[in-house]
């Protein structure tokens, strides 16, 4: 028997504000335990929350990227449970009047474009997080409530994705998307990003969609391909082999690859849902909302299409400079400068990419972005070749100096002057006769092997396209 399955995706996102969504507390990352707590954080008698400006901004401008609906009117409700790193008993959380409905994201997988709409948006607070010991002999857990009220937008997919890779697609352009707008940074490690996937099958050609089951707190792209993958499998197998899948919550363990049963699943009647008595409800204005609907920078997908429209960049490099804002950003100050935008784009995606990647540092950290549209200058005015061009390249990242002025200090310009090129052919020729002889005898090799020697004669720094015009001209003769 063929299962389709049906996935919908639950992304928590912590918004980057200094402050949590209720509480003055900071939110910086890595301080010691309980430290960024306050009277509202630990659920103190009395405390009252009061609402972050800075976060409805970051959480209005999520919505507007992922073109949803800004509702001027959204409220706060109380979501009641109990959880050791949950202090008050409740999360202040948006259920019955959420502030962006009707989002949606654009996805390319192998079967062509799609779009999968976002139900919801809404913000509420972080829970604390638990710590527990490693050695298996010791029963005990730790409760840092640093995280405790950091203020979060959950983003609630429609179950309108087919596969785990169509999930990665999707998460892949969403988070892009919030790194773009920078209200995130989206560091899947440290937990700014964190996925639930809500995943069911249902047999080939049945309309009724199967018991869904969610499974909790991914924090990696891998995991979460990998968690749908066996979920799938798990489900499929246990339907054909007459068994029931139950409506659960389950958490995947990656050392062995499998999800494992965590609770039964929670409706939302059983977290006693109520409007918060302490937090009256979000106005917003249709001025504020169009103020940050015009302060949106482009985001990638309209780079990607500028790109190839404006510049002429095939749809690949438009693809792999867009991927994150700051290589983009780099790559148009390079074409500010001057340089050819193929031309950039070569250098950026292959050259820079690859010391990106061996010396673990930011574009901007090796050399400025004018400094390579000099280097790309002094080829095509023809001062250095494209093989000293990489010698110089080289010596920028060690050293931080300009190009040209690491040219005039080495003597590395090319050799551009006929009459000089003539006479290294010439001397070449003379010392290599039998490659000469070779040539005139139909053996196209010695050609290449002339070639060579003029190349290495000069160390690479003659204009090749002259030489080999002039050795063509030498052997005619």
């Amino acid at each position: 028997m063929k299962f389709i399955p049906t996935i919908g995706l639950e992304v928590h996102c912590q918004l980057n504000t200094r402050s949590k969504l209720f509480s003055p507390a900071a939110t910086s990352f890595g301080a010691n335990a309980n430290t960024e707590v306050q009277t509202v954080c630990l659920g103190l008698p009395g405390a009252l929350p009061v609402l972050n400006k800075e976060a409805v901004a970051k959480a209005v401008k999520a919505g507007l990227a992922l073109g949803g609906v800004i509702h001027e009117r959204s409220k706060f409700d109380r979501k009641n449970y109990f959880y050791p790193d949950l202090p008050k008993g409740y999360q202040i959380s948006q259920f019955f009047e959420p502030y962006c409905t009707k989002a949606k994201i654009g996805i390319v997988s192998g079967s062509g474009k799609k779009t999968v709409g976002i139900t919801r948006i809404h913000m509420e607070e972080d829970a604390g997080k638990l710590m527990h010991s490693e050695d298996a002999s010791v029963h005990e857990s730790y409760v840092d409530l640093n995280r405790a009220g950091t203020p979060l937008i959950e983003i609630v997919s429609e179950p309108e994705i087919d596969t785990p890779d169509e999930a990665v697609l999707y998460l892949t352009e969403l988070k892009q998307i919030l790194e773009y707008i920078e209200v995130s940074d989206c560091n899947m490690e440290e937990g700014s990003l964190r996925v639930d996937a809500n995943v069911s099958v249902r047999p080939e050609g049945s309309d009724k969609l199967g018991t869904r089951v969610e499974i909790k707190n991914l924090n990696s792209f891998k995991s979460v391909k990998a968690a749908i993958e066996y979920e799938i499998a798990r489900q499929s197998e246990l339907i054909e082999s007459g068994g029931k899948v139950v409506q659960e919550t389950r958490l995947y363990n990656a050392a062995r690859d499998i999800t494992l049963s965590m609770r039964s699943k929670e409706e939302a009647h059983d977290y006693r849902y109520f409007p918060d008595p302490d937090l009256v409800p979000l106005i917003l204005t249709k001025e504020q909302i169009e103020a940050l609907r015009k302060n949106l920078p482009e985001l990638a997908h309209e780079k990607r299409a500028r790109y190839v429209s404006e510049f002429g960049l095939p749809e690949y490099d438009a693809g792999v400079l867009t991927a994150d804002k700051a290589t983009a950003l780099y790559f148009e100050e390079v074409l500010k400068a001057g340089a050819p935008a193929k031309k950039a784009s070569n250098w950026v995606m292959v050259e820079m990419m690859a010391i990106v990647k061996e010396k673990h540092k930011a574009l901007y950290e090796l050399f400025p972005a004018d400094a390579l549209a000099e280097l790309i200058h002094l080829i095509d005015s023809g001062t250095i070749s494209s093989k000293i061009a990489k010698e110089v390249f080289a010596e920028m990242v060690e050293t931080g100096k300009r190009p040209k002025a690491i040219v005039d200090e080495k003597g590395m310009g090319q050799i551009s002057d006929e009459g000089k090129i003539r006479e290294i052919v010439l001397s070449v020729m003379g010392e290599h006769s039998a490659s000469v002889a070779d040539f005139k005898a139909g053996k196209e090799r010695a050609l290449k092997h002339l070639q060579g020697e003029i190349m290495k004669k000069t160390r690479g720094k003659v204009n090749p396209q002259l030489a080999n015009k002039i050795l063509a001209e030498e052997l005619a003769k």
